[in-house]
């Protein structure tokens, strides 16, 4: 093991898999997770953060008497605050970024569902989703770090890794489709290897579910589904030419 474990930071995407990214990580002998999962630790956003050192984060959230390869936290919200990028920047500018993504709008249909099953949302779905431009501004900020109701932004995904690459190079920014890797062990491997960790281990959990929504196969309304798809177009075309990766997959089925 090493005496000064890389670090690496799962910003997102929210509802793209991430608690399963997290528990196949947890998994790997050679890689420490953050703790807690839940709440996310979400470090690098606390209001006292001027006042914090390196030493204050490792001692709030990893057993410094462990030495592994890999040191890693997951907070999805990280994704959304340019703050968040800057900070871990400032204090490892060689960390992998690692972000999870899915079909955005099967995403965005997880994330309203998940906020209606946790009481913060009564509004039906298509109207969430038509009126998102006025709802998504209005919550509590003194409790959410991010908007519960923004359900489509959040799914425009090259917004928020450009943001990233104004911290860190290409080469340390790695994305990752949850459709290529939750359940099969060669997805699963293939993220090890990226992040330099043995990549034959097999993790005993990868066939395991974490954190799914109830509902979230029912079928949408076909006139809501064309609404998304146009929404949708542009960014997923923008997604596709930087990935270089054609995201068919993504086809509403």
């Amino acid at each position: 093991m090493s005496a000064n474990p890389r670090h690496f930071f799962i910003i997102g995407a929210q509802r793209c898999s991430t608690t399963y990214l997290y528990h196949i990580l947890a998994a790997h002998p050679q890689i420490e997770m953050a703790q807690p999962v839940r709440p996310e630790p979400k470090f690098f956003l606390r209001e006292d953060f001027a006042q914090l050192t390196p030493q204050d984060y490792l001692a709030a959230h990893f057993d410094e008497a462990q030495k592994p390869l890999l040191r890693g936290e997951k907070s999805t919200t990280y994704i959304e605050r340019d703050e968040a990028a800057r900070r871990i920047a400032a204090w490892y500018p060689d960390a992998a970024i690692v972000i999870s993504l899915r079909d955005p709008i099967a995403r965005a249909v997880s994330n309203y569902r998940f906020s209606r099953d946790n009481g913060l949302e009564t509004a039906p779905l298509d109207e969430a989703f038509y009126n998102e431009a006025v709802r998504s501004q209005q919550y509590d900020r003194a409790r959410f770090s991010t908007s519960p109701f923004a359900y489509l932004q959040r799914g425009r995904y090259m917004d928020y890794i450009e943001v990233y690459l104004r911290y860190f190079p290409r080469e340390q920014v790695h994305i990752f489709l949850a459709e290529e890797y939750v359940g099969q062990l060669a997805g699963v491997q293939a993220i090890y290897r990226a992040l330099g960790a043995d990549s034959a281990f097999v993790p005993p959990n990868y066939a395991q579910r974490y954190n799914a929504s109830a509902g979230e196969r029912d079928p949408l309304p076909p006139k809501l589904v064309a609404y998304l798809q146009d929404y949708y177009a542009e960014s997923n075309a923008r997604l596709a030419a930087f990935l270089g990766h054609d995201l068919r997959c993504w086809a509403v089925k």
